[in-house]
């Protein structure tokens, strides 16, 4: 299948067999995430991988009671950072210094710039922007999962100041965004799995401005 197919393949799986992923499949679905394109570049969150049974279900009566999360092989919870901080900030652009070889004054001049901005705006508004970045990561985790032929479910649906205490995200200074199931479907509990796939037209979507 090409990757077309894979997608037209996927949807949000209801049920989960709790048959493993391989390590290697895990790992090309994180890397896919961890190359997503972010906001300045600053990748403001971190991938939450829980293997762990007790703790997963620890968190499935704080998620609706869904079974995919108990399920799953493994679940990913992606944490955004609970604000923008200088020394955060200041991380990244080192690191994409250290990493290049080089200061560009172009570049330092916009460290400068979302210095002057981000740590002086408001937390919460912060958190949102943030929250936004890790979707696009998650997104990326989507496809990479269905170009692997494994299963995904996006979850918004639990309670994120519970999520956060289970897993210490605050002391971190992060804060659950959205939790994503990685397995396999269930074909005989799931009652989505043989449902045709229901999206808009292209012409629905898309406007082409010539």
């Amino acid at each position: 299948m090409d990757l077309l197919d894979k997608l037209n393949w996927r949807y949000a799986a209801k049920a989960m067999t709790g048959e493993k992923v391989s390590e290697e499949k895990m790992a090309r679905i994180l890397e896919a995430a961890r190359l997503a394109p972010t906001s300045s570049g600053l990748q403001p969150f971190e991938i939450i991988v829980v293997k762990n049974q007790a703790i997963k279900e620890a968190i499935r009566p704080v998620a609706w009671n869904q079974s995919m999360i108990t399920d799953c092989s493994h679940l990913l919870v992606f944490a955004a950072w609970d604000t923008y901080t200088e020394e955060r900030i200041n991380k990244m652009f080192d690191l994409t210094n250290e990493i290049r070889g080089f200061k560009n004054e172009g570049w330092e001049a916009y460290r400068q710039k979302l210095l002057s901005f981000y740590p002086q705006q408001d937390a919460e508004e912060n958190f949102n922007h943030a929250a936004k970045q890790a979707y696009i990561a998650f997104s990326a985790a989507i496809i990479a999962a269905a170009y692997e032929e494994v299963d995904s479910t996006p979850i918004e649906g639990f309670e994120p100041e519970a999520v956060d205490k289970i897993l210490g995200l605050r002391e971190k200074g992060l804060r659950s965004t959205v939790l994503l199931p990685i397995g396999y479907r269930d074909t005989e509990k799931d009652w989505l799995v043989n449902l045709v796939k229901v999206r808009k037209s292209t012409e629905d979507l898309v406007t082409v401005i010539e």
